[in-house]
């Protein structure tokens, strides 16, 4: 009896391509026996099977739960069609049809590649751009979708006749690899350097390996071009290299990152847990901060009083060539590896562009003739408590989708001024697009600009409205109005956005309401302040403010900022409390300048009111004399954070003021108590250390008190806002509310600072 056969045309939708998708269905389907074809499409992978009832079942059964590693399912449909007959399975050539295909992140180096790098046997033995399926540049590569080599910047380099065999054999792990490339066909090194440090005269393809290996050793700067973007590389454990990175880049006191070979000099110079381990090692290889090893080889001036270093592991073929193959003659084993570009700057990927920009950088460029189509900076993870809390979403991650829980229109939102990511949405997917950075100068705009139309062209989503931050003078916003083109523009607010992004990520219903509190440096609020001590019971539609620090006025804007001495004054005078000159914040100041702030906030002239935490946190790290000046974003917190860890738990937290206020009338956190006991203890010879234990045990506490007021057990309490990268608080205020019965969530996927706020934009608008 002759089994009846059945024939089933399947789609799959997701991030499907690239990704070794197809030659995982024709083995698969080679395996049970099944006829037919696959091919791509802009909506995804399609396929045809045709065979017995229970294969053709079992086929779909491994879609499902056995995809290709990289794959992300996003949806699976089946129709059975007419039986055609065959007996063979053929892949097929990208067609275009409708729908929409999701675009793979960039990859690491996977284990295979990184072993015939390696191999003086294989024919890609020291090849700088090997990649096969599972690895490789994908996002950067890619100028339109679908993901195929003429779309990529690799169609300028034909290939050859051994490498088109490969590509074209479904049985070999580079069958479709689209940046496949040997020898005699991929992208070429270049070396060029300056006087100091000349270039020796050799045609071998070799030779730019060598000398930028050695000018490293010798002590000099390199510029190394990468997967996403330029970096400026340099020994870390060299000081004066180090110190005249940070002198040429105008780094200031800003800790750079570090790479290394492998998870064996990671674990040498940081402490590394599971959790961590599985970062590093990963095939997003982001820079993942993690606590210094006190004898780390390291100069102090790679993260100067800081108490964690970023650190990622090499995840290209040409950064392993840098750190050198075996028999290689010795080379400096952990590198600073920072953006190519000057402070403030975008990060630097054209190669016209860095003959300019890197010129007074580095004393030589190790370049290649690939094309980067998209910029993309390394992505930053903070591990805390055996969780990953992103601070940078970017390569590795980008542009992969979030699943919303709520169905939007198309939409984009442009995010914040700080940290500025985009993102659109439609239906119930968004995309974040790469970290871009602060919208400060033209060159950040134009980034923007370029960064907002690719994310655009490779997602298909065409917006019919936009989401930006409700601060009247944000130049995102000022970018939405002037690119609206008769489009609704919905201003969101600052701190709204923040608790809808970590509601959202965690997959929060469409009426699910929290208690949230949203600490943060600087947010508009409705009445003209700038807030930043916020608790609010929120949900995607709104917001209703419950509590918020008490206002103190901010004399003179970013001056303040600046230099948390100004805050520290500003603080004691809004408690009533004299600027004795014993105080380290006081003696900071100068006396010409405290005679004009006394006036300024005596008078309101030049202030505006503020209840920023993040204010309060510069303030009185100031005020017991750990920073007076910042050189970066939360230079004075970080550095206090840090010394607060040595102290251990179990210290008495300072007590903060509560004022009840009317029925309709938000609570006002008053701050005065615990700057009276700062003072105390600073009078008393208590260390900065144990001020800041108290402090930092404190404000956790008071998140505690206002959840027990507040709060209940079925509603989450939500954290979110950029003092939340605080390991320190973030780990006690969520052991505190646990403890106590609170359901608590907290950012896992998009950064709790203004990195993830257009992520909570596109959800509060979609909401309306």
């Amino acid at each position: 009896m002759n089994t009846p056969r059945i024939r089933r045309r399947i789609v799959v939708r997701g991030v499907v391509q690239g990704v070794g998708f197809r030659p995982f269905v024709y083995t698969t389907a080679a395996e049970l026996h099944l006829s037919g074809e696959v091919c791509n499409d802009s909506s995804g992978v399609i396929v045809e099977i045709e065979g017995a009832p229970a294969d053709a079942d079992a086929f779909a059964a491994r879609l499902r739960s056995r995809p290709p590693p990289l794959a992300v399912i996003e949806s699976i449909e089946q129709a059975g069609i007419p039986v055609r007959g065959g007996t063979g399975f053929h892949i097929g050539d990208t067609t275009r049809g409708g729908g929409r295909t999701l675009a793979s992140p960039d990859v690491a180096l996977c284990a295979d590649c990184a072993a015939e790098l390696r191999d003086p046997g294989n024919r890609r033995y020291r090849h700088p751009f090997i990649n096969c399926t599972n690895c490789g540049p994908r996002f950067t590569i890619i100028a339109a979708l679908p993901y195929d080599r003429p779309q990529t910047s690799m169609a300028d380099f034909p290939m050859c006749a051994d490498c088109a065999r490969e590509y074209a054999d479904p049985s070999d792990r580079r069958f479709h690899a689209q940046p496949i490339a040997c020898h005699n066909c991929g992208p070429t090194l270049s070396f060029r350097a300056t006087q100091a440090f000349p270039a020796p005269g050799s045609s071998d393809p070799g030779m730019p390996i060598r000398a930028a290996r050695e000018l490293l050793r010798r002590g000099g700067i390199l510029a190394v071009k990468g997967i996403g973007g330029y970096h400026l590389a340099c020994d870390a454990a060299d000081e004066r290299a180090v110190a005249e990175l940070r002198r040429r880049k105008r780094r200031g006191d800003k800790p750079f990152a570090v790479m290394v070979p492998d998870l064996a000099m990671a674990e040498s110079i940081v402490e590394v847990d599971a959790t961590a381990a599985a970062l590093l090692t990963g095939p997003a290889r982001p820079i993942v901060l993690l606590p210094r090893r006190a004898a780390a080889p390291t100069a102090d001036a790679v993260a100067p009083r800081n108490p964690d270093l970023g650190v990622m592991i090499a995840y290209t073929p040409l950064h392993l060539l840098l750190f050198g193959l075996p028999g290689d003659p010795p080379s400096p084993q952990i590198l600073v590896m920072t953006s190519g570009n000057l402070g403030g700057e975008p990060i630097c990927y054209a190669d016209a562009d860095a003959e300019s920009r890197l010129s007074g950088l580095a004393d030589a460029v190790l370049s290649h003739d690939r094309r980067i189509l998209v910029p993309c900076d390394d992505s930053v993870i903070r591990v805390i408590d055996g969780f990953e809390m992103p601070l940078r979403r970017s390569r590795g991650y980008a542009p992969l989708p979030l699943a919303l829980p709520i169905p939007a229109p198309p939409t984009l939102a442009v995010g914040a001024d700080l940290k500025n990511t985009c993102a659109v949405a439609d239906g119930r997917y968004a995309w974040l697009s790469q970290h871009i950075g602060d919208m400060d100068d033209l060159a950040t705009l134009q980034a923007f600009t370029a960064t907002e139309r690719h994310l655009e062209q490779l997602t298909g989503v065409l917006p019919v409205q936009l989401a930006a931050d409700a601060h009247p003078r944000y130049r995102s916003s000022a970018w939405a109005a002037q690119h609206a083109e008769g489009r609704p523009v919905h201003l969101v607010q600052h701190h709204h956005a923040h608790l809808a992004a970590v509601m959202g990520e965690h997959g929060l219903d469409a009426d699910a309401t929290v208690l949230g509190f949203a600490f943060d440096g600087t947010g508009f609020g409705p009445d003209g302040a700038i807030w930043g001590g916020e608790v609010l019971a929120a949900g995607y539609k709104g917001f209703r403010r419950l509590a918020h620090l008490r206002y103190v006025p901010l004399a003179g804007g970013d001056t303040s900022v600046r230099r948390p001495y100004r805050m520290a004054l500003a603080h004691l005078h809004a408690a009533g409390i004299p600027w004795s000159e014993d105080l380290p914040a006081v003696q900071a100041c100068p006396p010409r300048e405290r005679e004009v702030l006394a006036h300024q906030l005596e008078t309101g002239f030049g202030c505006v009111p503020t209840s920023s935490m993040g204010r309060l946190f510069d303030a009185v790290a100031s005020l017991c004399g750990v920073r007076h000046v910042v050189d970066y974003e939360a230079q004075a917190a970080i550095e206090w954070e840090g010394l607060a860890r040595g102290i251990g738990p179990g210290v008495a937290g300072y007590r903060f003021g509560i004022t009840e206020a009317g029925t309709d009338e938000p609570v006002v956190i008053d701050p005065a108590p615990v700057l009276a006991e700062v003072i105390a203890d600073i009078r008393d010879g208590r260390s900065p250390a144990v001020i800041g234990a108290r402090f930092h045990t404190g404000v956790a506490r008071l998140v505690l008190d206002i959840a027990l007021h507040h709060g209940d057990p079925a509603t989450p309490v939500a954290l979110s806002g950029g003092v939340f990268q605080n390991a320190l608080l973030l780990g006690t205020v969520v052991h505190l509310l646990r403890d106590n019965g609170f359901h608590v969530i907290s950012h896992r996927r998009v950064p709790p600072n203004d990195g993830g706020l257009a992520f909570g934009q596109l959800l509060a608008t979609a909401a309306r």
